[in-house]
């Protein structure tokens, strides 16, 4: 009987996996795996207990958000291992899972779990951290939490993008040199990502129908310092029609090395939690280094990435 590991944050979504806990136990019990569940503790504890045996499993799954994949990613490259890696979205974005059309229902998750088939996907390093999705820094990294509570309940997602416009021209720039594949960029920014995905955040990003997972390259954004009234403008329309083509002060494009120096310390989130304050950083695409169980319906080489792009929620 193959052994797997099953790590479980009881607080991610408010706790809603608990719920349904038994039941998905239960399908990968009648799977035949011989399940061994582990509740974290806290954010940094799956990397722990992965570290300390996760050799000893011929699978891992992990149920909670993206910050609990992150960490359970962590894990993994510290460990060197190679067995595949189950996904159960029970966050509040759960974008990862949005882009690989992952079920946000647990359940059905689990389901696609014990029917699915390993695809490999990109990883990248941070430094010395590895991350799943997305490294950023800037205007929509701190603003979660600083949106009114009673905003966020009336507008959703959207009272993130209403807080973030207000706040650009008060936001302070970076200045910073930056290098992408060989080819280089310079000046302030307020805010800029570098990411495999199609979703951030909830939203889904405009041009991210070109988005590939498995080709060694992330999709790379900056966006400059707006120093007038209509540079502000095209900064706000950006952002509030999510759409960032033909439009000087983004920068955009594909790369599978990223360096970034800064006259000072910026602050990075990295799959959605803090990840450190750098003023020189270097970050790495890993081709196809990670094997995640996805549906065997969804062949992976033969997704509509329009559909999905089409399917992310506003």
């Amino acid at each position: 009987m193959k052994k797997m590991l099953f790590l479980v944050n009881p607080k991610a979504g408010k706790g809603a996996i608990r719920n349904d806990l038994l039941d998905i136990v239960l399908i990968f019990s009648n799977a035949g795996y011989e399940v061994i569940l582990y509740p974290t503790k806290d954010s940094a504890d799956a990397e722990r207990k992965i570290k300390e045996d996760g050799d000893c499993f011929d699978i891992i799954v992990c149920a909670g958000g993206d910050g609990t994949l992150d960490n359970v990613v962590r894990g993994y490259f510290a460990k060197g291992l190679d067995v595949p890696l189950g996904y159960i979205p029970v966050g509040t974005t759960n974008d990862f899972a949005r882009t690989i059309k992952l079920s946000r229902k647990p359940t059905e998750a689990a389901r696609q779990i014990v029917n699915g088939k390993v695809n490999k996907f990109d990883v990248g390093k941070f430094c010395d951290k590895n991350f799943i999705y997305i490294a950023a820094f800037g205007l929509f990294t701190d603003v979660s939490y600083n949106t009114n509570q009673s905003l966020k309940k009336v507008l959703g997602h959207s009272a993130y993008l209403v807080e973030a416009v207000k706040n650009i021209t008060n936001y302070k720039g970076f200045y910073i040199n930056a290098e992408f594949d060989g080819s280089s960029v310079s000046g302030e920014y307020i805010f800029g990502m570098i990411t495999n995905s199609y979703s951030v955040a909830g939203f889904r990003i405009r041009g991210a129908k070109h988005v590939v997972l498995d080709d060694g390259k992330f999709d790379c954004l900056l966006v400059k310092k707006p120093s007038t009234v209509i540079e502000f403008q095209m900064v706000a329309t950006a952002f509030l029609t999510n759409n960032f083509f033909d439009n000087e002060m983004f920068y955009m494009c594909k790369a599978s090395k990223v360096s970034i120096k800064s006259t000072e310390a910026i602050a990075w989130t990295i799959d959605g939690e803090y990840g450190g304050s750098y003023e020189e950083i270097q970050i790495d695409n890993i081709e196809k280094a990670i094997g995640i169980l996805v549906d065997t319906g969804s062949d992976y080489d033969d997704i509509d990435y329009k559909d999905i792009y089409d399917s992310i929620e506003e």
